[in-house]
Formats: structure tokens, sequence, C-alpha cells
């Protein structure tokens, strides 16, 4: 048997936290389902507030938009009404600032807005995909569905981000660790073997030499070499800021072996993710396109779009325009082609984010399985260059004793 905690919320709409013991969640979600409880979270650990953990977030405000957004699925699909609903969503929010946004959101609805409206008001919140979405589930009067395919889109698009950056910690720390190590060396610990030379006035070794003249060039012109570096950091960044910067920058990333060809695919998943979300909600095609683009991170895929945007208008469908862009995978291409010919483009949407999320893992895996050798071999040599210039120089002196 196995304890569980739990959140949930007692039809009175007060939320109740607690644990109960069982062998599998769905026998605790039978219980408390038994006991006229609406569950929001059940796991095996328990952090603050019973807060639902999520792997790669990057900020308090996406957590907050994602258990908010599980919140309101599971309260709406319940039969609860929408003022309801929002008033136990900031009751179950456990940050103040979040909360405010949530009650003036309430606010505006009461006094005659709509939902959708609401939430434009609060647009570093929430995205034009968002907004979109609650606007179709509200002309519908499916707001409990719409919001269980929005709950599934923010998880699956923040398991592929946290799988992303989870997996470029580990090599990035790595090369972190053997340029510290060798500037360590280079600053402390080499000048201290050179003043063994310095005293015996002997000939060193031309290994020994070369390291020793590095050694004290770092010394003497590394924080110059350290500035240099920091502003041609901030030049970058300072240009990849503007519109011209950011294309050369995207287009660049997309150029680089193994990476590029992660970055595309996670691109291609994200997009086939939101148009599969929104074109099954019978959003327009060309507004979907749109919406879409605003998601992606690559401005060079994402003016792609416009293009593609323009084909439809045209009346060639989505597929064609999409292949003539080149921006996109050739399956991509090939399986909007089957979706439109079937009348099932938002399920081939699904299908090539699921095909296009698992292959941008493959290509992540390929890349760390070929960049972290690549850095430890790369600081070993150096490395070891460092510490056989050190072992010639310290033959050289037990032969001149000899």
């Amino acid at each position: 048997m196995t304890t569980y905690y739990y959140k949930a919320v007692s039809p009175d709409g007060r939320p109740r936290t607690g644990t109960l013991t069982a062998s599998t969640e769905k026998l605790v979600l039978s219980e408390l389902r038994r006991q006229g409880l609406t569950p929001l979270y059940i796991g095996l650990q328990a952090s603050k507030g019973f807060e639902i953990k999520i792997p790669g977030l990057s900020g308090a405000r996406r957590r907050d938009i994602l258990f908010f957004t599980q919140e309101m699925s599971t309260l709406l699909n319940s039969g609860i009404p929408l003022d309801r609903a929002l008033t136990i969503a900031s009751e179950l929010t456990e940050r103040q600032q979040f909360r405010s946004v949530i009650l003036d959101i309430l606010r505006l609805i009461k006094g005659g807005k709509s939902f959708a409206d609401s939430l434009h008001t609060y647009p570093d919140h929430f995205s034009e995909l968002y907004i979109n979405m609650v606007r179709a589930g509200e002309a519908s009067g499916s707001l409990g569905v719409i919001f269980t395919r929005l709950a599934e889109f923010e998880r699956t698009r923040d398991d592929l981000r946290g799988y992303i950056v989870s997996s470029l910690i580990y090599p990035a720390l790595l090369a972190l660790v053997g340029l510290g190590s060798i500037t360590i060396l280079l600053n402390y610990v080499v000048p201290r073997f050179a003043s063994v030379f310095e005293d015996s006035r002997m000939k060193m070794p031309l290994p020994t030499k070369m390291l020793l003249e590095t050694s004290k060039y770092v010394q003497n012109y590394g924080w110059m070499a350290g500035m240099g570096l920091a502003a041609a950091g901030i030049a970058l960044y300072s240009f990849i800021r503007t519109e011209q910067g950011r294309l050369w920058w995207d287009g660049f990333r997309l150029k680089v072996p193994v990476l590029g060809d992660a970055l595309r695919k996670a691109e291609t998943a994200r997009f086939a993710r939101a148009m599969g979300t929104l074109v099954a909600n019978s959003v327009p095609l060309v507004q979907s396109l749109g919406i879409a683009a605003a998601t992606l991170n690559n401005r060079r895929i994402a003016g792609s779009l416009d293009a593609v945007s323009q084909g439809v208008k045209r009346g060639e469908g989505i597929a064609t325009p999409l292949k003539r862009g080149g921006q996109f995978p050739p399956l991509a291409g090939h399986l909007l082609s089957v979706g439109e010919e079937t009348g099932k483009l938002d399920e081939m949407f699904h299908r090539m984010a699921d095909i296009y999320e698992n292959d941008t893992r493959v290509a992540i895996r390929r890349f760390t399985s070929l960049f972290e050798p690549l850095v430890i071999l790369v600081m070993g040599i150096i490395v070891g260059a460092m510490i056989l210039s050190m072992l010639l120089a310290i033959t050289s002196i037990n032969e001149v004793a000899v």
C-alpha cells in the first residue's frame, strides 16, 4: 500500500488537502469521488500547497498558468459555474500576485466582459492562443472541453521544454567546470611550478616553455580577454534584440550541426501542437496560423508562416505552401497533405506533434551523446598536455641533478 497526497474541492467550493493510503492512484480517485470531492491533484509527493511539479518550467508565472488551467478544466467539467470556478481557483492559488490577476478577471466578467476579453487584459500571462481558445469555447458553450485541451497543450509544451533544458544542463556544466579547471591551473598551479625554473636558470623543454608563456599571458592579459569576451557578448546580445539580428541568429542556430536539427524539430512540434489545438476547436485556419506563429521561438520559421497564410487565402490549402517554404521537415508537408485529403487536419496536426516531440528528444540525446565526450576529450587533451609539460620539466631537472 502507498500513501498518496491529494488536493480536492468539496461540494461547497472549499479546498481540501490530505492523504489516503491505497495501492493505485485510481483507487484514490474513486475514493475521493465517493466522498463527493472533486480531485485536483493526486501524487506521491507534496510540495508547498500540494503544487503539481512540472519539470523544466522556467518561472513561477508559467507554473501559475499551468496549474490554473488544470484547476479550471477540473472545475468546469464538474459542472461548476464559471464565476464560482474562478473564485475557487483564486483560493487555491499560492502566489498572491496571480491570485489578484484571477480576482480581477472575475471582477471584469461580473462587470459584463466576456471571459476571453477579460483574459486579454493580461497579455503577459495569457497568450493569443490561450485567449482565442477560450473565445471559441465561449462561442460553442464548451469551456470545460477547451480547458482540458489547453491543459494538455500546456503540459506537453512544458514537458518538451523541460526535457530540452534538463538535457543541456549537464553538457553546459561539464564545459564550465573544464574551463574553470584550466583557468585555475594556469593562474595558480603553473606559476608556482615556474618558480623552480626561475631559481635554477636551466634550459626548459619547449612544451614547458610554451605552458609557462601561456600562463604568464593569462595572468597579465586574462582580464583583458575576459572583458573583451564580455563586451562581445553584450554586443551580440544587443544585436540579437534587433529584428534583423534576431533573424540572423535564428537562421544561424538552425545551421548548427546536430543542434540545428533538434531545434527545427522542436519548433515543428510546437507549431503542430498549437495548430492541432486551434483547428480542433474550429478556429479559422488563417487565424490559427497567425496565432501559432506567435508561439514559436524561431523568427525565421515563424516568418515563413506568412507565405503559408497567403497560400491558404489563395485556396492552395496548407500543405503545398508549407512545403514550398522549406522551413519545416519534408515529412510535415506530406502528413498535412494526407490530413487535407482525409478531412482530419486536426488529428494529423496532433499526430505530427507526437512524431516531432519524440524526434526532438532523439535529436537532443544525439547532440548530448556527441557533445559530452567531445568536451571531455578536449579538456582531457588540454589538461593532459599541461601535465605532460610539467612532467618533462621535472624529468629534465632530475637529469641535470644526476
